[in-house]
């Protein structure tokens, strides 16, 4: 249905100009509803902001440092603080519009309508329709964005014209097709479903610059609208094939080493360079990410073991050590959300945590692929006769 009755007011998230922007629209206005860009866990965050309430959250770092959880976690923060740093620096704190809009909703009498899509379902829905390059150029560009100088980031209202807004989104476009797909064509569709069940007639919606062009296509196409249920369906990633290689390696080195020994072959002097050189790495990973003694002896002491089974990581049994040393807890977590600068994230204990179990990983990977000239392949030569 194509409503005669609705603005969409397409803003800059941190810009003082959209502030005032939203608000004289809404005061000058009057509509019935204001749907704005949040789902309801941030409108309750944003809230609980507002009144000065201090959100304590209970964590789990088993379940943070296992799976895919990491990658989720730190795309999740990484976007936090650019939007944070950002709104620093210009002075206005992210999220400042959508807080106005709610305010202005409420001095005229307007109800509030949140027709955004849950964000960890957005986030999981991205990281599953990544390919690993996708991931890598992601998480790269917003890294390179947290050092980009104060004065590339000062004119965020020239984003809001066509030819810019058009220019910026063709690049987010051709560095990850898959994550603009989810990010901003599914939640184009999603505000606009939700919009559609709004039963008043006159409606203001408050959404980024970014979504504004794809939500009038599908406001005048509704026939190009996917299913609703589509857009909520959280389906299991596929295995890539960098991933059905990871896991067939340690079938691999069991099956060779086994064939070996019942072959009445000598793997003792093998297996005992595979220990110190997997165990070894694994160690001095967890040590430069910045891990405790204790931690890099575990995982010195895991990686042998772990890399011969696919559902299993060093890094897991070297981060919950890590943990345990540190202490952390939910004001981990809480500070986590709070940090204002790269410093604070460095000293943020769960960083910390995540980054031994990074660092572990990519040492007992180094090491296990190191392994196979050194070790898999010559005791294989003698299996075939090679020597």
């Amino acid at each position: 249905m194509i409503r005669e009755c609705l603005k969409i007011i397409g803003t800059a998230h941190v810009s003082e100009k959209s502030v005032e922007e939203v608000k004289n629209a809404i005061l000058e206005d009057k509509p019935q509803v204001v749907a704005i860009e949040l789902d309801a866990g941030r409108y309750q965050r944003l809230m609980r902001e507002k009144s000065g309430i201090e959100e304590k959250t209970e964590i789990s770092v088993s379940d943070i440092i296992k799976g895919d959880n990491i990658g989720l976690f730190l795309i999740s923060g990484l976007l936090t603080y650019m939007q944070k740093k950002i709104g620093s620096d210009l002075g206005v704190k992210p999220g400042a519009e959508m807080l106005a809009a709610i305010e202005a909703a409420e001095e005229v009498e307007a109800k509030i309508a949140l027709i955004d899509r849950d964000i960890n379902l957005t986030l999981k829905r991205a990281m599953s329709a990544m390919s690993f390059i996708e991931k890598a150029k992601f998480v790269f560009g917003l890294l390179t964005s947290l050092f980009q100088k104060d004065e590339e980031l000062g004119d965020i209202e020239s984003l809001k014209e066509v030819d810019n807004l058009n220019e910026v989104m063709e690049y987010f476009k051709e560095m990850s097709p898959s994550a603009y797909k989810v990010l901003v064509d599914e939640r184009d569709a999603f505000m606009v479903h939700r919009i559609q069940n709004i039963e008043e007639d006159y409606i203001i919606a408050v959404v980024g610059a970014g979504h504004q062009p794809g939500m009038n296509r599908y406001l005048d196409n509704p026939e190009d609208l996917p299913p609703i249920s589509d857009l909520l369906r959280l389906e299991k990633s596929k295995i890539p094939l960098g991933k059905i290689i990871l896991f067939s390696i340690p079938v691999i080195f069991v099956v060779i080493f086994f064939l070996a020994f019942i072959n009445g072959i000598d793997i003792k002097t093998g297996l005992l360079e595979f220990v110190l050189i997997v165990g070894g790495f694994a160690a001095i990973g967890s040590l430069l990410s910045g891990s405790k003694i204790q931690s890099a002896v575990v995982a010195f002491l895991a990686a042998p073991l772990t890399i011969l089974h696919p559902l299993l990581a060093a890094g897991w049994f070297s981060g919950l050590v890590e943990a345990k040393l540190r202490h952390v807890g939910s004001d981990a977590l809480h500070d986590f959300a709070k940090a204002e600068s790269l410093k604070d994230y460095w000293a943020n204990d769960l960083v910390r945590v995540i980054l031994v179990v990074i660092g572990t990983n990519l040492g007992c990977m180094i090491g296990g692929f190191i392994t196979i000239p050194q070790v898999i392949l010559p005791i294989f030569g003698k299996l075939l006769g090679w020597s």
